[in-house]
């Protein structure tokens, strides 16, 4: 694989930019058929550019003069913000209080530096695939409850190119809902908020939730090979010590000499187990304390958001098929059919697909006169299609194909209405 330079960046994004960002995909994602009047010229953007120069603001008429900016400035790094009452651009020409967010995807970020205080095998911005199943887990329990418990169906889950991913909610109802139940929606799907601490974080009712009780079948799923053999997280007493925070003080003694009685993690979580559902037989009649591993599982290996990000319409998030300026890394489409086996170390850079198609274009005849007269848009779509980039790509479109058939088929139901009235 071509290493990536950061001192290379600036001229790998004018490649990139030229002739392998997707752009007829990005544009008809974002223009959402065009049902809605001025939905993608009221749509912002914004661009970091090199040295940390940020552009706020940004918006265009239409796909090809997306292009031409894009390609005009090079950004290191693309934001997605909310459609908004008047074109973005336009913003300081708008009188006081009229320039107002209307709607956006419901967004969600969860980054793996929310679970230092969980992870031994790394920490800040490092990964290594040992945590990478934190996101693994993540993903199947939020998409699980947006689409089960919520009925959303447009789920677009992206890798953030270094240490996390983000969730784009894009059902056209989901769009124009307001801050108050965006705020409601993410405060469901949080038990446990990221910190340095180890303090206890997750309190369960002797009722479980529907949603708690699902999600525990899909962390038990993961839970030994990540939590007691990957990260060993009974490992010895210091580890262990931690784990007794979380338990109630009157099982700390019998806990403590079982683990010192056995040899790994696995032994020791079996042993608690036993303990626990002795406690739980115990303590039938108060109110917390019966689900104590169930507990100790969640504050280990539950989602972890940032509120802030799903709560705000006017909050902007890194656009899919950005480059990380840091790893190199693009930020692709992830397949929900293949959550498990998706490997962020695999994910292509920016340095990889352009030498990829250096090397397909030093073997292309390069005096072909019919490659020099066919447009842009066909080549480029050709040129992606000739490195690692493709796949992902790919994924995109059967996501943007599974939004136009909802969209087609709402049109048609609501044509249906209008005729029988």
């Amino acid at each position: 694989m071509e290493a990536f330079d950061p001192a290379e960046l600036p001229e790998l994004l004018k490649l990139y930019y030229r002739r392998l960002f997707p752009y007829s995909q990005y544009y008809r994602w974002l223009n959402y058929g065009g049902v809605v009047k001025n939905y993608f010229q009221h749509r912002e953007f914004s661009f970091t550019l090199k040295d940390d120069i940020y552009i706020r603001y940004q918006s265009f008429n239409n796909q090809s003069e997306m292009e031409k900016e894009i390609q005009k400035l090079n950004p290191y790094k693309i934001d997605i913000g909310a459609v908004y009452s008047h074109r973005p651009i336009q913003h300081n020409t708008v009188k006081l209080g009229a320039f107002q967010a209307q709607e956006k995807e419901l967004v969600f970020d969860i980054d793996m530096t929310d679970y230092d205080d969980v992870r031994r095998c790394c920490s800040s911005a490092d990964i290594c695939s040992k945590c990478w199943t934190l996101m693994t887990m993540a993903i199947h329990i939020i998409d699980r409850a947006l689409k089960e418990d919520f009925g959303f169906k447009h789920c677009l889950w992206v890798y953030s190119g270094r240490r996390g991913v983000h969730c784009w909610v894009c059902d056209e109802t989901v769009r124009k809902l307001s801050s108050a139940v965006r705020s409601g929606i993410v405060e469901y799907l949080s038990l446990v908020k990221g910190g340095e601490d180890m303090k206890k974080k997750v309190h369960l009712s002797p009722k479980i939730h529907p949603f708690i009780r699902k999600s525990i079948n899909i962390v038990e799923k993961y839970f030994e090979e990540y939590a007691l053999l990957g990260q060993d997280i009974l490992e010895n007493k210091e580890n262990w010590n931690k784990i007794l925070m979380l338990v109630p003080e009157s099982l700390h003694a019998e806990l403590q000499q079982g683990f010192q009685k056995f040899h790994n993690s696995v032994q020791r979580w079996e042993h608690l187990k036993q303990v626990v559902s002795t406690y739980r037989k115990s303590v039938r009649n108060e109110k917390f304390g019966q689900h104590i591993d169930w507990e100790i599982m969640l504050q280990y290996c539950f989602p972890r958001l940032d509120i802030n990000v799903s709560k705000g319409i006017n909050h902007l998030l890194k656009s899919p098929f950005s480059v990380h300026p840091k790893t190199g890394r693009i930020s692709v489409p992830i397949d929900l059919q293949k959550v498990d086996q998706f490997d962020p170390f695999t994910v292509p850079t920016i340095s990889q697909i352009c030498h990829e198609l250096d090397m397909v274009s030093s073997n292309e005849d390069d005096g072909d006169k019919e490659n020099e007269a066919e447009p842009d848009t066909k080549r480029r779509t050709r040129d992606y299609k000739k490195t690692s980039l493709a796949p992902y790509v790919r994924s995109f479109e059967q996501f943007l194909e599974e939004l136009d058939k909802s969209r087609k088929g709402e049109l048609l139901r609501k044509s249906d209405a209008q005729r029988d009235f």
